[in-house]
């Protein structure tokens, strides 16, 4: 298998499952096949038919292989632990009856990061016993993921949760079994955080499983974090710029991928606000010829 290049339904706006502003999941899947694209993610657990059969006949009639999904929950909320095995189950269901492999795992986005995404150095920390069952939370879900569905599972960083930046995720790194854990490294949310996308991949590319591609517009980025905006705001000012446009190196990040001999899928992850002025039909396109352009196929 050489690297395969896939999209998913966040590059359409869709975060949340329930959200009255999502596209509908037919006409993701048809402008995603219409861009070029092979393969999509599932995108939130109850978006796409969780009938495999009926799931099944659309992806078909597009063309489209499904790659994988997300469990995007507060597992930094002990609260919320009923809801994250919930969607950790359902969503791995999903994964097995469609044949994906990808299973990634996300902190949402705390009220107490929030106002410090992409600021290191400020944001607030928890203390040991909380993160010690903030890790074994997510442990959990990897554990099912791997262990009960036979799923490749990654952990994915992400701004303004409590896995933002760098040394949290490699001291998480340092406290799960690789057995159970790898990565699922999204280029674009690495920059946000304040640190080096291809110097991470280089140090931690034998527990990368899966990539998620993003770009990041530096001006925005740099206004955002000096205003403190949240983040489904920078994401309307349109932080995450098309693939090529921002500061993210990608023909040193396909480097780094080919000299570890990486197969598999690497997918196109754009966040976007679907209520605003985007096409993103037409940026899906954009980074597909952009990515073909620096030799990806």
């Amino acid at each position: 298998m050489t690297i395969r290049i896939g999209n998913a339904p966040r590059s359409w706006g869709v975060e949340f499952a329930e959200d009255p502003r999502n596209p509908a999941w037919r006409t993701v899947l048809a402008e995603c096949a219409a861009a070029g694209y092979k393969g999509i993610e599932l995108g939130p657990v109850g978006f796409m038919p969780e009938d495999p059969g009926i799931l099944s006949d659309a992806l078909e009639e597009h063309g489209l292989e499904l790659i994988g999904g997300v469990v995007f929950r507060p597992y930094h909320d002990p609260e919320a632990c009923k809801d994250v095995l919930d969607a950790t189950h359902r969503t791995a269901r999903a994964l097995r009856a469609h044949g994906a492999q990808h299973l990634v795992l996300i902190d949402s986005i705390s009220p107490r990061r929030a106002p410090t995404a992409g600021r290191a150095g400020e944001a607030e920390q928890m203390d040991r016993a909380e993160w010690i069952a903030f890790r074994d939370r997510i442990a959990e879900s990897a554990r099912i993921g791997a262990e009960e569905y036979g799923l490749t599972v990654g952990i994915h960083a992400h701004a303004a949760g409590f896995l933002d930046f760098e040394p949290e995720l490699e001291r998480l790194l340092d406290e799960v079994d690789e057995t159970i854990l790898g990565i699922c490294f999204d280029t674009g949310h690495h920059s946000y955080a304040g640190f080096d996308p291809v110097a991470f991949m280089k140090k931690h590319i034998g527990r990368i499983s899966y990539m998620h591609f993003k770009d990041i517009d530096p001006r925005v980025k740099a206004e955002a974090i000096r205003n403190r905006t949240g983040f489904y705001d920078a994401c309307g000012q349109g932080i995450f710029c098309n693939l090529g446009e921002g500061d993210v190196d990608f023909p040193a990040v396909r480097q780094v991928l080919l000299d570890a001999g990486f197969e598999g899928w690497c997918t196109v992850e754009q966040d976007c606000d679907p209520t605003l002025d985007v096409s993103p039909i037409k940026d899906a396109g954009a980074n597909r010829e952009y990515l073909e352009s620096i030799g990806f196929k």
